[in-house]
């Protein structure tokens, strides 16, 4: 017998409560029970985006909603300024040339954030910018970027600053009204703790300004026409309708957790798992490291792609290796979502016990017990913005 464990950066581990919801009879999506619950999906994710802004719901994967942020902002031949820190921020280069824009980008070194000084000398060089483009939490590096900051620089700008919060929505502190974030994308199968599937964005003032000068082709992926469809509680075309019902689920247990506990538990997590790794020596890639998940150097003598091979294979605990030039230099342990002390142990455990048979020199217990001593002490709460005023859920 193996029991399996889901240590990766998403999909992530379900809760039983939510998961179960996917099991009931389906809803049709034209009727007043399913539009109660989508309504509240909606309510529930000005919560956590902390906004008071338009969100909307799209049945696809994160990537989908990154690309609907260039189709419904960016045109043919527009400038767009590229914060990358790693593979997910070239993503966002990759999608503004697949739609003709010019994708300008500032490039910060593996294992660190983009400085917002590298930011503001690009806005100041290419004025002519429509958008911004930046990570959250970059999920191949672990890093966080300060996006407070970016939206300082932004704001006092004509672009409006398009924020890939996928891997860190609902675990690493996001403001998207104090912060003057204008498009936020995200995606359930990370923080929000549901099955991979829907997407989400929040659309602010300036930005709907762009989408409706815009003028790129766009049908499916047209924020006009999911905004026209909030107000008949639907999307405008078949959803993901037992997702939708499950993250209803997700979003209620967030909430009754309350957002500034949810940050404090996970930056209470990274901060064990950090201990945990250093103590056995090995050395934390990300310079700028984020709450939902924590990069590691692969040591000298490891293979890095068979470290994680083996231990999903061998042991049932699966984790994350490094992505493009960083495959098999790295691994990554997540602490996202519905992840708790004991999840933290197993992964440190797993991780002592595969290195040790792979031959590393390491005492064995010793990560473990350095993120026993974090685990042991509570999780400093966290200030969380107020959060937007929501209707009553519907139950």
């Amino acid at each position: 017998m193996k029991k399996y464990y889901l240590i990766t950066p998403g999909p992530t581990p379900i809760p039983p409560e939510v998961s179960s919801k996917e099991s009931l009879p389906i809803l049709h999506h034209r009727t007043n029970e399913f539009g109660a619950i989508f309504s509240e999906v909606i309510e529930g994710l000005k919560y956590v985006f902390q906004t008071r802004g338009d969100v909307l719901l799209l049945t696809s994967s994160g990537t989908g909603a990154m690309e609907s942020a260039v189709a419904n902002l960016m045109n043919a031949g527009d400038t767009a300024i590229v914060a990358s820190s790693g593979a997910f921020g070239e993503r966002w280069g990759k999608i503004l040339q697949t739609y003709g824009a010019k994708a300008v980008f500032v490039r910060a070194e593996d294992g660190h954030a983009v400085d917002p000084a590298q930011l503001q000398q690009a806005v100041k060089e290419h004025p002519e910018a429509k958008g911004v483009f930046c990570q959250h939490t970059e999920t191949s590096t672990g890093i966080v970027s300060d996006l407070k900051k970016f939206g300082e620089i932004v704001a006092a700008t004509p672009a409006v600053l398009v924020v890939d919060a996928i891997s860190g929505l609902g675990g690493q502190d996001l403001q998207t009204d104090t912060w003057k974030l204008d498009v936020v994308v995200a995606g359930s199968q990370k923080g929000l703790m549901t099955a991979p599937g829907l997407a989400m964005i929040s659309v602010s003032e300036k930005a709907w300004k762009l989408v409706e000068a815009c003028k790129s082709p766009r049908f499916y992926l047209d924020y006009r026409t999911m905004k026209k469809s909030i107000p008949d509680q639907e999307t405008p075309y078949t959803p993901a309708v037992t997702l939708i019902v499950a993250m209803a689920e997700a979003l209620r247990q967030i909430k009754e957790e309350g957002l500034a506990n949810v940050f404090a538990r996970h930056a209470w997590l990274a901060e064990a798992t950090r201990a945990g790794m250093q103590a056995l020596g090995l050395t934390l890639f990300a310079k700028n490291p984020c709450n939902v998940l924590t990069s590691v150097v692969v040591p000298p003598g490891v293979d890095g792609k068979k470290l994680v091979k083996r231990m999903r294979e061998d042991y049932g605990v699966s984790i994350a290796g490094g992505q493009v030039h960083l495959m098999g230099k790295i691994f990554r342990l997540a602490h996202m979502g519905y992840m708790d002390r004991f999840d933290v142990i197993i992964a440190i455990s797993a991780v002592e016990m595969m290195l040790f048979d792979m031959g590393y020199k390491l005492e064995l217990g010793k990560g473990v017990a350095a993120a026993q001593r974090v685990l042991m002490a509570k999780p400093k709460l966290l200030t969380a913005a107020a959060p937007a005023p929501v209707a009553a859920a519907v139950r």
